[in-house]
């Protein structure tokens, strides 16, 4: 049986042995080029770090994803506000920042003969991009990387246009809770959104589930906004630390920092889809440990990275190339 283990560096699940070893415990890291998926621009600061740790040596951001969901149902007001984002990280010298592609597909439907192969594919634009992104932009052993902080729709539904995929992605997500003995469930936050999504992600992708939440607002607080870089983009971020959610759950950074900082998973275990479990149209499916799973699960994260990261990014002159 799987159990949660301390990290380590590991052979990638194959993805990199032999050739480029992947830093820490997941079978990716700051070498993997990303895409990020999301939904609302004000909740937490997933935007934020993924931009800074593109140009302080992390993953680089190759496209950016914003969905729809039941948290932020106005697609129009979350890309205009991921827009602004982006506007004000060009604008303080933020390098290499992709344009936010919307994407409004509705969650997918489980058919009636419960076989995957056979749900209708919405071909949504975030799918398209995941699908064109990671023909030009993967290689054998270092796939690109879907961060998800949202709904898995469009990564499941990338799939669906072209199986594939599976070989040139792995997709790490915020999202669901993980149980003391080593399994967990694609539950919520987040995996409630498209129940039918997760059980196609969590069956045929590489996943990566990023479960180790942690107390957002203390990495920028009232008192410390003040020493926000004099910039487009530290004047974004001071206007929105009394808008982030005030609940662990939407923390949903912890998915890009897991990825960019070896040490930020403190735990990881490996695991599979219960396959025997029934579907549930309120919930994503259940994980069992199982030591050879294609699955990775992180429980425990130290939050106290977060914080210390990015004011070291936010302080570093480098960080803004003007």
């Amino acid at each position: 049986m799987a159990v949660a283990i301390p990290t380590t560096a590991c052979d990638g699940g194959n993805i990199d042995a032999g050739r480029n070893r992947s830093h820490g415990s997941l079978p990716v890291d700051e070498r993997n080029p990303v895409i990020l998926a999301n939904d609302g621009a004000s909740d937490n600061w997933s935007g934020e770090y993924a931009m800074l740790l593109a140009n302080s040596g992390g993953p680089p951001l190759a496209g950016i994803i914003v969905n729809p969901s039941s948290y932020w149902r106005d697609l129009a007001a979350s890309v205009a506000g991921w827009t602004d984002m982006i506007t004000a990280a060009r604008d303080s010298g933020l390098q290499n920042i992709p344009d936010a592609t919307p994407s409004p597909a509705d969650p997918l439907v489980r058919p009636a003969d419960g076989k995957i192969e056979s749900t209708s594919p919405n071909g949504s634009n975030g799918a398209k991009l995941i699908l064109d992104l990671s023909k030009r932009s993967s290689l054998p052993w270092r796939p690109v990387v879907v961060v998800t902080g949202s709904r898995l729709t469009d990564v499941a539904d990338a799939y669906l246009m072209d199986p594939t995929v599976v070989d040139r992605v792995v997709v790490v997500s915020s999202l669901g809770g993980a149980g003391a003995s080593g399994g967990g469930a694609m539950g919520w936050p987040n995996g409630e959104l498209d129940p039918w999504a997760d059980w196609i992600v969590g069956q045929r992708f590489r996943y990566v589930q990023i479960s180790g939440f942690y107390d957002q607002q203390g990495d920028i607080t009232t008192a410390t906004a003040a020493n926000l870089p004099d910039n487009a983009f530290g004047t974004w971020m001071a206007g929105k630390v009394s808008r982030l959610f005030p609940i662990p759950m939407s923390s949903d950074q912890i998915a890009i920092l897991a990825l960019a900082l070896p040490s930020f998973v403190t735990t990881i275990g490996r695991a599979a889809v219960d396959g025997s479990a029934t579907f549930d149209s309120a919930t994503g499916p259940p994980l069992v440990p199982q030591q050879d799973g294609h699955l990775w699960i992180a429980p425990t994260c130290d939050g106290t990275l977060a914080a210390d990261r990015l004011w070291e990014m936010l302080s570093d002159a480098r960080t803004f190339r003007h």
